[in-house]
Parts: C-alpha cells; sequence; structure tokens
C-alpha cells in the first residue's frame, strides 16, 4: 500500500505539465502582442509623411509603442524561461536543448536556483523598460521631477550593478 502512495505521489508530478503548457501559451500571446504593437508602429509609418501634424505625432507615440512591445516581449520571455524551467525541474530534462551546439544554455535549468536567477533577472529588464517608458511619457514640469527621474535612473544603475556581481565565492558572469 505505501508504495502505492509513493508512486502515486511521484506521478503527481505530472501536473505541473499543465503550468508548463499554460505559461508556453502565455509567452506566445505576449510575444504576438509585443508584435502587434510593432505592426500598429509600422502602419501608423506609412502616414506618417502625409503632414506635418502626422509626423510630429507619430515621433510622439512611436517610441512609446516600440518600447511597450520591448516589454510584451520581456514578459513573454519570462512565460517561456518560467515554463521550459519547470518541465525541466519536475517532468524531464530537455535532452534536444543539452546536445544542442547552437544553444545559449539560456533556457536549460538544473535547480530551482537557477530558474529564480534567471527568471529575476528577466523580471529587472521588464520593470527597466517599464520605467523608461513612463518616463518618455511623463512631463517634467516642475525641479523635482526631474530629481525624481535622476533617482530612479540611479537606482536602476545600481540594480544592474547588483544582478551582475558575481556571489562571493563564485565565478563571475
Amino acid at each position: 500500500m505505501l508504495q502505492f502512495i509513493e508512486k502515486m505521489l511521484w506521478r503527481s508530478r505530472y501536473m505541473v505539465f499543465l503550468a508548463v503548457v499554460s505559461a508556453i501559451f502565455s509567452a506566445l500571446i505576449m510575444i504576438v502582442m509585443g508584435t502587434i504593437e510593432v505592426i500598429g508602429v509600422v502602419g501608423e509609418f506609412t502616414h506618417a509623411f502625409s503632414s506635418t501634424e502626422a509626423y510630429e505625432e507619430f515621433g510622439k507615440t512611436t517610441v512609446s509603442h516600440l518600447v511597450g512591445a520591448i516589454d510584451y516581449y520581456l514578459i513573454g520571455t519570462v512565460f517561456l524561461i518560467f515554463g521550459i524551467g519547470l518541465y525541466e525541474l519536475f517532468i524531464s530534462k530537455i535532452d534536444v536543448a543539452e546536445k544542442d551546439e547552437t544553444s545559449s544554455k539560456v533556457l536549460i535549468i538544473h535547480d530551482l536556483d537557477a530558474l529564480k536567477e534567471k527568471i529575476a533577472k528577466v523580471v529587472i529588464m521588464v520593470l527597466i523598460v517599464t520605467f523608461f517608458k513612463y518616463a518618455i511619457n511623463f512631463h517634467y514640469d516642475e525641479m523635482i521631477n526631474l530629481l525624481y527621474l535622476s533617482i530612479g535612473i540611479l537606482l536602476i544603475a545600481v540594480s544592474i550593478y547588483l544582478t551582475h556581481k558575481s556571489p562571493p565565492g563564485g565565478k563571475g558572469h
């Protein structure tokens, strides 16, 4: 009886496959949304030179839309890393990825800490891009707003420095 329970417990790990499929599907959705943003910019590009007003409006909104597309792509990357990481941790190693010599090994995850570290780095990039998107659309009417922008940029620089700093006793990146 105990052996049967242990087999069932071990096989219960396959329910994680639902999370894997959902994460991969979520990644696809985010990548499609980013691509739609880019296609929208390309569509507006054709009308940008029809008049001076259209060109100025295109210039104001283009960067925001393209940065938004980058945001979607990065969030899609988080879902992709998460889905593949869950699969490798709970279901099976992906032999194709291990043997592929052209692979950068970014998606190969051997333990939960590696998954957490990879996701954390991409989430920090998402936050940086989101900050940039809001910073370019914000109106800096007062000096205090410029000070807040400067503090935000400083905090971003510190976060990038800390994510690239090698751990004590570990190898550098």
